[in-house]
């Protein structure tokens, strides 16, 4: 059964508001999620861009979420590690934590919430990059779902 990610901040297909993105406080929004399958021992999300013009933009990596964990409040701390034993990654504004939309004036861009539901713990140090968590859960993903969002300037 896949994941169902949704947020109070935005809906499924919806704009995201000004307040989680560069034209704002720039803080994360809230997300919560189902029951990943009882066997999950980690989540992680990835937060992307597709249509960023230099190609996929990260704005948001996190990895090894305690399995039971079901929910993130809005407003993450923008460190490299969180309370619960989380790790966050580098995202491409060379940052750790959540970096919100911020498009070129244009056409809405989209932007993915990806949760995903492992089978084991990471284990990478905190500071990963989307691909090296990519490589490291490849395999190991039990569940999956995303949420997007669009915002444009």
């Amino acid at each position: 059964m896949p994941l169902q990610i949704s947020s109070t901040a935005f809906s499924a297909g919806e704009t995201i508001p000004k307040k989680f993105t560069c034209d704002g406080p720039d803080v994360s929004p809230q997300l919560k999620w189902n029951d990943p399958p009882a066997n999950a021992q980690s989540l992680a999300l990835i937060m992307d861009d597709p249509d960023a013009p230099a190609g996929t933009w990260v704005h948001w990596v996190l990895y090894d979420l305690p399995a039971n964990t079901r929910e993130l409040p809005e407003g993450i701390a923008k460190q490299e590690q969180l309370p619960s034993g989380a790790r966050q990654g580098r995202n491409d504004f060379g940052r750790i934590g959540y970096g919100g939309p911020c498009p070129p004036p244009g056409k809405p861009h989209r932007y993915f919430f990806k949760l995903y539901a492992r089978d084991a713990k990471l284990g990478l140090k905190a500071r990963a990059t989307k691909a090296d968590l990519e490589r490291a859960m490849k395999g190991h993903i039990l569940a999956q779902g995303e949420l997007i969002g669009k915002y444009d300037r």
